[in-house]
């Protein structure tokens, strides 16, 4: 069954849902059932914590497992590290307070190298953002997604989001933290002025903001990642492992049309240090984790 991408104002909805539970504190783990599916610890895939200390550590989007969060935070991620993660970026903390995700990760061997963190929440309420960070040991708070009407019709609107986001970086390197951000396909469509992406690029400091480049959104939006790489060498120190069908819609990755190989081939190039693996969409969120793991796990050692 293939799934089509929401429309602009379905995702805003869902995602206006989800960066509300970001930095929510203290709540209760509800009872948590795995949407029917069986995930017995003979399913997993065994890895002894030595051989897991030297592979090259797969990470995984919690948003591609957000309604599983909703339930149980605690059980998610047993789930995911059972399946053999061992590093995770957050996309809200489900009414879970710093400290207790922090148990909760370190209870599974997981960490979480970055979390996404709203443009609300940057602009008003960064300093707690960026205690909870060091608190769930984050490395990198990342802006994952401009509203329909947080996004410029010109291009100077965007010059004002590189400015704030060189601010938030600057203010991150203080605290030990890198800012990051992420993107979709409309920052790549012109607006009266220019390209958004080009100009997120060019007018962030290296040095203060980092892209979290979504392999999928940019290959949706016609453009070669290895291209980018080498126009823009070490900019890319985050990737959303991400696959595409024949259709244009999501897939599992390694079961689609990106050519990982290449991009994988060229690590060096980008700059990356984690690479998450995500799916917005799925009907099957135990089949698409597993399947992620395998297939990034396998493009990492053939790097």
């Amino acid at each position: 069954m293939s799934h089509h991408p929401l429309s602009n104002a379905a995702v805003d909805q869902q995602r206006r849902r989800l960066l509300k539970t970001c930095g929510a504190v203290c709540g209760s783990a509800a009872a948590f059932a795995y949407s029917g599916v069986a995930f017995s610890a003979a399913s997993r895939p065994e890895q002894s914590s030595k051989a897991q200390a030297k592979s090259p550590a797969v990470g995984l989007q919690l948003y591609t497992v957000r309604e599983l969060m909703e339930k149980s935070v605690a059980d998610t991620l047993k789930l995911v590290a059972g399946v053999g993660y061992q590093q995770v970026e957050f996309a809200g903390y489900f009414n879970e307070s710093a400290k207790s995700i922090r148990a909760l990760l370190s209870a599974e061997g997981l960490t979480a190298p970055s979390a996404h963190i709203s443009l609300e929440q940057l602009q008003n309420n960064l300093e707690k953002v960026i205690e909870d960070a060091l608190i769930v040991g984050h490395q990198y708070l990342v802006l994952p997604y401009l509203l329909e009407d947080q996004r410029g019709r010109d291009i100077a609107a965007y010059q004002r989001l590189a400015a704030d986001l060189n601010k938030f970086g600057e203010r991150c390197k203080q605290a030990g933290l890198h800012m990051a951000y992420h993107n979709h396909a409309f920052e790549f469509e012109a607006v009266t002025g220019g390209i958004p992406y080009d100009t997120l690029l060019g007018e962030t400091d290296p040095a203060l903001v980092s892209m979290e480049l979504d392999l999928y959104w940019t290959v949706k939006a016609g453009l070669d990642p290895v291209a980018l790489f080498k126009k823009h060498p070490g900019r890319f120190a985050l990737w959303h492992v991400k696959d595409m069908d024949t259709s244009g819609n999501f897939a599992d990755v390694g079961k689609g049309v990106i050519d990982f190989k290449s991009i994988f081939a060229n690590s060096a190039t980008a700059g990356v240090k984690h690479q998450f693996v995500e799916r917005d969409q799925t009907s099957n969120k135990v089949a698409t984790i597993s399947q992620g793991f395998q297939a990034v796990s396998g493009l990492l050692k053939a790097k």
